[in-house]
């Protein structure tokens, strides 16, 4: 019988590939998405550039809380221990 915890230590690192695949998207989405017009007609957002706005801060906030979720939801503690323990 193949060791549980290699199951759940696969599931949750293609967990983890899924969020840095949605933090590209969100990043490179808004960062090319607007910012790729003209300088002189880019918003405003706090001072800075809409694109890097919502591309770096607002993303970076948002995945914060994405991750929080995932991580209260769908990991859970493993034991290191050799014995194999029912989970």
């Amino acid at each position: 019988m193949k060791d549980q915890r290699f199951r759940i230590a696969n599931r949750e690192a293609l967990i983890g590939v899924g969020l840095v695949i949605i933090n590209f998207a969100i990043w490179f989405g808004f960062a090319y998405g607007l910012g790729s017009t003209d300088p002189e007609n880019y918003t405003y957002v706090l001072g800075f550039p809409a694109w890097f706005f919502y591309s770096t801060m607002a993303g970076t906030v948002f995945m914060i809380a994405l991750i929080i979720f995932v991580l209260k939801r769908y990991f859970k503690d493993v034991p290191f221990d050799d014995e194999e323990e029912k989970l």
